[in-house]
C-alpha cells in the first residue's frame, strides 16, 4: 500500500513536526513538501520524538506538479466550499477509495498553507476534495490537525488490533456464587450496622440489580466474596462483630 503525505508551502517547522507525528502514530511513512519555508530534520525530530526514520524517507520538491506527478489519485484536504461540489468528501468517506487506490498505485493525501489553504490551481489538480466537518462557528483546523483527523480516518479503516483479553479467562459468575456473595454482603452490613437505621430487603434488592448489570465472572464473585470475609473477621479480631 502506497500512501503518501504532501505538504505545500508550509511556513512552520512545528506544523510538519505535528504532521510528522501524527504520521508516525497512525502507520504512513512518506513525506513530500513542496517549497517548505523551512525545514530542519533534526528540528523536527526534538519536536516529533522518534521519528528520524521517516525523515530520512522525507522528499523536497521545487513545485507541486512535480511532488504529484506518480500519483494515481490526489485528495486535498480544504475548507474551502467551491462551485462544483460533486467530488467533495467527508474524511470517513473518503477512506475506502484511498485505500483501494492504494493497493494498486500511488496516493498522495495534499494540504495547503497555514494560513490559506491550497490555492484554486491546486485544488484543480485534486481529484477529490476532503472537508472535515467542524463547529461554524469556530471552524478553522490547524495544519497538524486537520491531517490528524484524516490518519486517524484512514488508520480505523485498515482495522485496528483488539484490545487483549484477558491473561486468565473467567466463566459468568454461576446462581450459586453471586447467592454466596451477596449472603456475605449481607452479613458483613449486619455486622457494621448499616441495617440499624434501614431496611435491609430494598438494600440488598439494589446490590443485586448492580451485580447483575455488569456482570460479575466467576473470579470477580470470589474476590467480592473474599472482601466480605476479610471484613467480618477483621471485625472479630477486634472484638466488634
Amino acid at each position: 500500500m502506497s500512501i503518501v503525505v504532501v505538504l505545500v508551502g508550509t511556513r512552520d517547522i512545528v506544523n510538519i513536526a505535528g504532521v510528522v507525528r501524527s504520521m508516525k502514530n497512525f502507520g504512513l511513512r512518506d513525506l513530500r513538501l513542496v517549497d517548505p519555508v523551512e525545514y530542519e530534520p533534526r528540528r523536527i525530530e526534538g519536536i516529533a520524538h522518534k521519528t528520524g526514520d521517516l525523515l530520512k524517507r522525507v522528499k523536497l520538491f521545487d513545485d507541486f506538479d512535480g511532488a504529484i506527478a506518480d500519483c494515481a489519485l490526489v485528495v486535498g484536504l480544504t475548507a474551502r466550499q467551491r462551485t462544483a461540489k460533486r467530488n467533495v468528501r467527508r474524511p470517513r468517506e473518503a477512506v475506502g477509495e484511498l485505500l483501494a487506490a492504494a493497493e494498486s498505485g500511488v496516493v498522495a493525501i495534499v494540504l495547503g498553507r497555514e494560513d490559506r489553504g491550497l490555492t484554486n490551481a491546486e485544488l484543480d489538480r485534486c481529484h477529490r476534495s476532503i472537508v472535515i466537518p467542524t463547529n461554524p462557528g469556530h471552524s478553522s483546523l490547524n495544519l497538524a490537525q486537520a491531517f490528524t483527523v484524516m490518519a486517524y480516518e484512514l488508520f480505523m479503516a485498515k482495522g485496528v488490533p483488539v484490545f487483549k483479553t484477558p491473561r486468565r479467562e473467567a466463566p459468568q459468575a454461576s446462581a450459586e456464587q453471586l447467592e454466596e456473595v451477596f449472603g456475605a454482603a449481607r452479613d458483613t452490613l449486619s455486622a457494621i450496622e448499616f441495617f440499624k437505621t434501614r431496611n435491609p430487603e430494598p438494600i440488598m434488592r439494589t446490590i443485586r440489580e448492580m451485580a447483575h448489570r455488569v456482570p460479575l465472572d466467576a473470579r470477580e464473585a470470589k474476590l467480592v466474596k473474599a472482601m466480605c470475609i476479610e471484613v467480618l473477621r477483621f471485625l472479630e479480631r477486634k472484638g466488634v462483630a
